[in-house]
Order: structure tokens, then sequence, then C-alpha cells
């Protein structure tokens, strides 16, 4: 049963109370001041799509079309889900950090995550009314660790530092995706939502591939282990850009509700069967660069870190569920493909290695705390 909500201030506290029953533990991360942060506006009129040059939308009843609301609201409610869901699903990491720093890091990306979420709650709750309140409420609802969010990769297991960084460097970057392309909304207050959102996002992408880089260059994480962490965490990263031919972010983007990663650079017409795949393509080039720096600091070529194949362990768009390799190729035989997939996937033995590893001095280079403070 859904927790009926009033206003904005009644979330608070069933805000305050999903940190209790997540057990987010008392002090310093509790501590945080959550607000509402809008940045200034950028563009004053609608970039794209039907409604181009037409003075954005202030509030939801300026939206000419009850479809393009619905829309709009869905958006805002995925988005809000993924900031929930990645503390559920790094909550755990908090007993046992590497150093101070990393401690502190992780309170940051933590702390930014929920007032992600709180800001999405904030404009469902002002924006929408009371199924606005409704879904802000549900949001607190759903929890990762029963497979309840809504989006794939939030309900993955973050068992251990490295799959925490391997989740902030892939993961988090496709955030960095989807916020941009809300950034060009015609929605005015979505679209001033997501500055100072991704301002905070970059600290989090910086906090991954900063933390792989240590691993890495520390020598004592085996790469074919770090391997089966990227395919695990990238093929669901592939799946956040949606399905294949999508006509949601075809309307989406006639609506002038999402925009393309690289809306404000392009100068082309964009091909509006294919958006998400052209999203997916930029992010896989972004990614591939971060994976060939890695490769820099690994001293034997035979052991570099790879891609996976668009098309390996999809659950989302025209490849979804077939038994693809990590090359692309095909396996015909459903025994041998479960077969394959424990070769390439971390399973239990990799998990106890990770842990092992991590009580071990020096497995990630040292960092100072206050380096975070400067």
């Amino acid at each position: 049963m859904v927790r009926k909500l009033n206003n904005f201030d009644e979330w608070i506290d069933y805000f305050r109370y999903w940190q209790d029953s997540i057990g987010l533990p008392q002090g310093e991360i509790r501590r945080f001041k959550f607000e509402a942060k809008f940045g200034d506006q950028e563009v004053p009129h609608i970039e794209f799509g039907h409604y181009k040059g037409q003075r954005k939308w202030p509030t939801v009843m300026h939206i000419p079309d009850q479809r393009i609301r619905d829309a709009l609201m869905n958006l805002i409610v995925y988005q809000g889900d993924t900031e929930f869901a990645s503390v559920e699903q790094q909550r755990n990491l908090l007993t046992h950090a590497p150093s101070d720093y990393d401690l502190l890091a992780l309170m940051r990306v933590m702390t930014e995550e929920m007032r992600h979420g709180w800001q999405m709650s904030y404009l469902l709750c002002s924006h929408f009314g009371d199924e606005g309140k409704r879904e802000a409420a549900k949001l607190l609802e759903r929890r990762a660790d029963e497979g309840e969010r809504l989006l794939g990769s939030f309900n993955e297991l973050v068992d251990n530092w490295l799959d925490f960084f391997t989740y902030t460097q892939f993961i988090d970057r496709d955030g960095k995706f989807q916020l941009t392309m809300l950034s060009v909304s015609a929605f005015d207050p979505l679209s001033r939502s997501m500055n100072p959102m991704l301002k905070e996002e970059s600290f989090h992408l910086g906090t991954g591939n900063n933390g792989l880089l240590r691993i890495v260059k520390a020598g004592k994480m085996p790469p074919e282990v770090i391997q089966r962490f990227f395919y695990k965490w990238i093929p669901t990263a592939f799946d956040l850009f949606g399905t294949d031919n999508s006509s949601s972010a075809h309307w989406a983007y006639v609506w002038g509700l999402k925009g393309r990663y690289d809306e404000r650079e392009s100068q082309t017409e964009p091909d509006k069967a294919k958006l998400n795949e052209l999203s997916r393509d930029l992010y896989r080039q972004e990614i591939s660069k971060l994976v060939e720096r890695l490769n820099m600091f690994i001293p034997d070529r035979d052991r570099w870190l790879r891609m996976p194949d668009t098309k390996f362990n999809r659950r989302i768009g025209v490849h979804a569920h077939q038994r693809y390799t990590v090359d692309g190729q095909v396996i015909d035989d459903p025994a041998k493909y479960e077969t394959y997939l424990k070769t390439v996937l971390p399973q239990p033995e990799h998990y106890q290695m990770v842990h092992g590893i991590e009580k071990e001095p020096g497995w990630i280079e040292s960092k100072k705390a206050d380096s975070l403070l400067k």
C-alpha cells in the first residue's frame, strides 16, 4: 500500500523513515542538509521538437497535452528511482572502506544521490498533484535488494569496492548522459534541475575512474578479475539507454522533453527512430577511451582490459536474452552458453577473492582524505 502524502513536508518525513529502514547509519551521512537546487535558465525557449522556439514551460499547466505531461512525469520518476536505488546498493560499503579518503568519497556520492532523488521528488510533489505525490512515495518504497527498482542496473549487487568503482565509472557515467539529455528539456523546472546535478555527478564519475586507476596501478587485483566485473556492469549500462527503435524516445524528442546528448552542438536533424542507439554509441565511444587509459598501467598486453560487444548479456533491446559472447559471437546451445557465462562473469569464488584482496595492505593506491577538502 502506497503511503498517502499531502505535501512535500510529509514526503521529507517519509524520506527520513526510508533512511532508517534501509539501515543508513547515524553520523555524518545523516547530517547532510538536503535542498532542491535550480540553476539559471540557460535558454528561455524550447530548443528542439514540435514546440521549438516557444517559451519553455514553467509549470505543468503550460504543457499543451496530457500525453506530454504523463511522459514528463515518467521521465522524472525513472530518474528519481535510480538515485535512491544507488544508495540502497552502496550502503553496505560504509562499514569497510579502504581508507578515510574512500569513506568520505562514498559518503559524498551517497548524499548527492539522495539529494538528486530529493530533487526529483520535489518536482513530483510540487508540479504533478496527487499522482505526483504517489509516485514520489513509491520512489521510497521500491527496494534494490528486492529487485523492485525500475531499471536492471539498479537491482544488481554492489558487493565490494571493485564493484563500487566499476559502478561509478560506468553506471554513473550513463547518469551523466541522461542528465545532459534532460538539461535541454522544454519543462523549465526539470532543465534547471540538471546543472547542479551534473556538477555533483562529475565527482561520482571521477570517483569511479580514479578508483579503478588506483586499483590497476597498485597491481594487486588481477586484471582478469577486474575484467569479469566490467563484463558484469557494462552490458547493464548499455541497457540503461533503453530499447532500440524506441517510440518513447521518439515522442520525448518530438515533444521537447528529452534531447540528444549533444543537442546544442549538433547541426544535423536526428533520426528519431534511433535516438537511444545514438546515445548508446556515444557512451560506448567514451568508455572505450577510459578502458584504453587503464591499459596504459597494465604492462602485459595479453592481460589488457576489454570492452564487451554491445550484444553481450543484454536484457533490453533487439539483442535482449540472446546468447552472444563478449566478442559478439552466437552460441546456439543454451547449456553451453550458461557454461560460457561462468567463464566471463564474476562467480562466488571471484567475490571471495576480491574480499580477500581488499583486506590486504596496498591493494589500492593510497590517497589522503584531506585531498577531498581542497
